[in-house]
Order: structure tokens, then C-alpha cells, then sequence
């Protein structure tokens, strides 16, 4: 590959501030991530800002790609894949690993290495494990370059939702009954683990949710009636993560709550609510990112009961150590108990996700949300804070 046409390194004082857009990744929510990373490059001003597109393959190579966000959409019920806009099949992307360099180097096989200018900020449109939940945000705090959303810690108790529950309930936010069936647990007594899980339906009820503990964007989850199914639950969230979670279902209307981090601290979006979607059993996958089922902006809650998840979702932002943005997912039972389901430390972000769609009609439109993103994150410092 020709490297003639690859961004070059300007002087530091003429240029604009460099975001490196880094997206895809090693998880299952790959393709969903490049949706994410799309609306992002079609949005973000560019003439505020230089953008460097940066993919991350299924196998963790890092990579130029294409910046052209109409290849990273969802097409024919399929998500996009980072190897289809990579500039080269063998070339790679290198970050620095210095505090003093934030010089991002471009090299591939036969080919002398090319500097490709300092990034910086990173907008990390990751979702899942290796990106969303600290693993990612470790390597940029080594390197010394900021980047927006949380940090280390955050990001990781986000990632995983029994510590996530851990920490809400530790600070007072209701959270539904669940348990935990850890790999080791199942690897020594694989009947003993689905004697708990029985148990525990026995406790609570039929239908349960079983999941992935460290997975997101509803992928690996099932809704599961009785006891013919869950085997097959089981299987489907191990597939993605070998610690499971099981939920007792919680009975309420689903309420959703974008926070964003001002200069004054974190602020709560007007509320949305997730209806019922008529042609799937709950809110999964498809649901959200196949068949759009659209949520209603802003929710029909009285002022108190927006008031209350307002404050709610702001206290799990605090609660978890959160930085940029967070939506807070919620249940409202029949008794009017506001129920924390999950926080998500890197939300969708297309223009039609709830977390945009929120801000836009608290009055940030999509483009401002981003810069107040980009901006927020190039004036926090990185390490210890």
C-alpha cells in the first residue's frame, strides 16, 4: 500500500485538534460499534476538527480505515465489518506508549514505518469487553492521551453487571434480584450451578433472564419460561462470556436517562421510555438495532417521577465514578419503585439510539453533543484525577 495519501504530521501550532475515532473491536458488538463510530464521523465538525479513523479488527489488529460512514451502517439486516474498510490487509496502527509522544505511527510489512501526526483526543466508540470496559482506557492513560467517556475503574464496573449491582445497591439504588454462575462454579458442578438457577426460579419466578455478565446491546440474552429452555439459555450467554447472570424479571415500564458531564458536574437528559415491542419478546437485539423499535422522547412520567429517575440516574453516575456520559436504564414497577437496571458507560450513539435522541430534546442536538464530548475530554487530564 501506497502511504502517499495517509494524513501527515502537521506542525503542532498549525493544525486543529486531532480526534482519533477508534471503533470495531474484539467483541461480539463489533459491528454495532462501526454503526456507532459512523454517525460520529458523519457528524463531528470538521472544520474544528481533524479526524483520524482508526478499526479495530475481530482480531485485535488496529488498522487505517476508510473514512466514509456509508459503508459503516447497517445493511440488509447486517452490521459492518472493520476488515471490509481497512486501507491495507497487513498494515497496522501503533499508539504510542509514551506521555511525552502521542505520535500515532503507521506501518505495514516492507514498508518504513509513517508518522501519522499526534492524536490529541480518542472518542472510543467501543462496546463490550476489550474497549468499553477499561481495557482500552488503561493503554490511553499509560500513553498520556485523553479520551472521552469514563475512566478505568468506571468503565470496568460498568462493563460488569454484578458489580455494577454491587456498587448501586452499596449506595442505596434499588436493584432486581439476580445471581451470578461463575466459570469455575459451573466447570466443577455443572449440576450443582443449575440446581441454584432452579432454585432461585423457584424463589422468584418464571419467565428469567439469562446473560452474559460482561456483554451488551441485549447480545447473548434470553428470555427464558420454564425449565425446557434454559439449557439452551445457558449455552447462548457462555457462548459470549463464561461468568453468566441470571435476573429475576422485574414487572414495570422500561425508563431510560441520558446524563452528560458539564462543567458544573453531571446533568440528567429528559427521561425516555421503551415500550414493549410488539414483535418481539422484549427489548432485544433486534429490537434495538434491526427493526428500530422507537422509543418515546420524552417519557409520559408525571414531573415527580421525572424528577426522581433524574436524580437516580445521576446518583449511579456518581455512584460508579463516571466521566462524559452514561445512560441509566431503569424499571418503574406497579408500586412506583424506580428499579436501576444497568448503566451504559459508552451508549449508541447513532442519531436514532436513545442516549442522542434524549439530549435532542433536552435541547443538545447531535453535533453539540459531540463536541461538548470531545471538548470535555481534551480538558480533563489523564492519570489520577
Amino acid at each position: 500500500m501506497s502511504t502517499e495519501n495517509l494524513p501527515q504530521s502537521p506542525e503542532r501550532s498549525a493544525r486543529k485538534p486531532r480526534v482519533a475515532v477508534v471503533f470495531g473491536g474484539r467483541s461480539s458488538e463489533h459491528g454495532i460499534s462501526m454503526v456507532t463510530a459512523g454517525a460520529v464521523l458523519s457528524a463531528i465538525d470538521r472544520t474544528k476538527y481533524e479526524v483520524l479513523p482508526i478499526g479495530i479488527t475481530r482480531e485485535g489488529r488496529w488498522v487505517l480505515t476508510a473514512d466514509d460512514p456509508d459503508r459503516m451502517a447497517i445493511t440488509e439486516r447486517r452490521t459492518p465489518e472493520v476488515a471490509d474498510l481497512a486501507e491495507s490487509a497487513e498494515g497496522g496502527v501503533v499508539l504510542p506508549v509514551d506521555p511525552a509522544n502521542r505520535e500515532v505511527v503507521y506501518s505495514e510489512p516492507g514498508s518504513v514505518p509513517k508518522a501519522l501526526g499526534e492524536v490529541d483526543v480518542v472518542f472510543p466508540m467501543l462496546h463490550g469487553p476489550y474497549g468499553e470496559d477499561g481495557t482500552l482506557q488503561g493503554l490511553l492513560e499509560l500513553s498520556g492521551v485523553p479520551y472521552v467517556g469514563s475512566g478505568v475503574l468506571a468503565s470496568a464496573v460498568g462493563q460488569d453487571k454484578e458489580y455494577m449491582k454491587r456498587v448501586f445497591a452499596s449506595f442505596g439504588l434499588a436493584v432486581g434480584p439476580y445471581l451470578v454462575i461463575r466459570p469455575r462454579e459451573w466447570r466443577q458442578n455443572e449440576s450443582a450451578a443449575r440446581k441454584r438457577i432452579v432454585d432461585f426460579a423457584g424463589e422468584h419466578g418464571w419467565p428469567l433472564f439469562v446473560k452474559p455478565a460482561r456483554a451488551g446491546s441485549s447480545i447473548g440474552i434470553t428470555k427464558v419460561d420454564g425449565l425446557s429452555g434454559l439449557d439452551e439459555a445457558i449455552a447462548e450467554a457462555q457462548s459470549h462470556d463464561p461468568k453468566i447472570l441470571i435476573e429475576a424479571a422485574v414487572r414495570g415500564r422500561e425508563i431510560e436517562v441520558g446524563v452528560l458531564e458539564f462543567e458544573d458536574g453531571p446533568r440528567a437528559s429528559v427521561p425516555a421510555e421503551i415500550p414493549p415491542p410488539s414483535e418481539h419478546a422484549y427489548y432485544d437485539f433486534e429490537a434495538k438495532y434491526i427493526d428500530s423499535t422507537p422509543g418515546i422522547v420524552p417519557a409520559p412520567l408525571t414531573p415527580e417521577e421525572t424528577a426522581e429517575v433524574q436524580k437516580l440516574a445521576v446518583d449511579a453516575f456518581e455512584a460508579a465514578s463516571c466521566e462524559g456520559l452514561v445512560r441509566a436504564d431503569f424499571f418503574l414497577t406497579e408500586t412506583g419503585e424506580f428499579v436501576i437496571n444497568e448503566i451504559n458507560t459508552m451508549p449508541g450513539f447513532t442519531p436514532i439510539s436513545m442516549y442522542p435522541q434524549m439530549w435532542q430534546a433536552t435541547g443538545i442536538a447531535y453535533p453539540e453533543l459531540i463536541d461538548r464530548l470531545v471538548q470535555s475530554a481534551l480538558n480533563r487530564s489523564t492519570g489520577l484525577r
